[in-house]
């Protein structure tokens, strides 16, 4: 399945969708921002016609997150402790009224304006889940973070198999039965996001994406830079090796093949005597490899991952 990134042309700010939807917000020790996304969500959605809650989770904040949110009059949950963005949003899908899940953040970075056409996308039938790529002309993303977030998403392009505009936008909509159905791998950290892409990019799910600018945060971010890349690197061969198991294996084995061969003809014509171990060692693991690849490829397709289709 292809996605796309769909520009700001032929899509109409009010969607035309009888389906309710809940608006639901993570927030952890955001009350610099709060105070202003929730005028700005409610101002919206009462605008789009749609019927709809903001729901609140309130991550075990140790400010007026939780203070203001109920001074709003929106629907608040509330955590005892922070168990990390994912969870907090987790708790929301599940208590979600609505079947149309929309996530934004509390610290004021993402155009919520947009909200409308992003559910117009899914509510139509052209997306599972679409997506506000962080691609326009106005992108307040640190220039110490873009080296890693390209790296990341090469890695996740490579999984799923094709271009992704914007792999860990916080700024989505998708039907909360999809993510129900992936509610067990989906984790309780930052990268819940990027799990849900390549969750629904490899099991035959469309993403649509449109081009959104991304302001400067109000408040301290939560992001560990060094950590969490670590943990999104890992994340992504662990999605992969779960959905697209031979995209990993077979380049590695592809590799020590060539290794073994490259070590027998250097050995053999420049040494003037055949490293056998050591090209046999190497033949051997990329077999070894390749063959682990298959078996996990085979097990793949014995108990299928594609919840779209069964």
């Amino acid at each position: 399945m292809v996605s796309r990134v769909v520009e700001n042309q032929g899509i109409s700010a009010s969607p035309s969708s009888k389906e309710g939807v809940t608006v639901i917000i993570p927030a952890f020790n955001e009350e610099k921002g709060i105070g202003r996304v929730l005028d700005e969500l409610r101002q919206t959605m009462d605008t789009s016609g749609l019927e709809h809650e903001i729901l609140v989770v309130d991550d075990g904040s140790t400010d007026g997150t939780a203070e203001i949110a109920r001074r709003q009059g929106v629907r608040l949950l509330s955590h005892k402790a922070n168990i990390g963005y994912g969870g907090a949003l987790k708790t929301g899908i599940l208590h979600a009224r609505y079947p149309l899940i929309i996530i934004t953040d509390a610290d004021g970075t993402y155009p919520n304006e947009r909200i409308p056409e992003l559910v117009q996308l899914v509510a139509r039938g052209e997306a599972d889940m679409s997506v506000g790529a962080r691609t326009g002309e106005n992108v307040a993303i640190s220039w110490v973070r873009r080296p890693a977030k390209w790296v990341i998403s090469r890695l996740a392009e490579l999984a799923a198999g094709q271009r992704i505009p914007d792999l860990n936008s916080g700024l989505r909509v998708f039907r909360r039965e999809v993510a129900l159905r992936f509610l067990s791998l989906l984790p309780s950290g930052f990268s819940f996001t990027t799990t849900i892409t390549l969750a629904m990019l490899t099991n035959g799910y469309t993403v649509e994406y449109l081009t959104i600018d991304y302001h400067e945060r109000k408040g301290r971010s939560k992001i560990k830079p060094f950590q969490d890349t670590i943990n999104f690197v890992l994340l992504i061969l662990k999605i992969a090796l779960y959905f697209a198991p031979l995209k990993i294996f077979l380049p590695i084995s592809g590799l020590l093949l060539l290794l073994s061969l490259g070590v027998g003809l250097y050995t053999t014509l420049v040494v003037g005597k055949l490293a056998d171990i050591t090209t046999v060692l190497l033949a051997v693991g990329a077999v070894q490899i390749g063959a682990i690849g298959l078996l996990a490829e085979l097990i793949d397709k014995r108990f299928p991952t594609n919840y779209k289709n069964g």
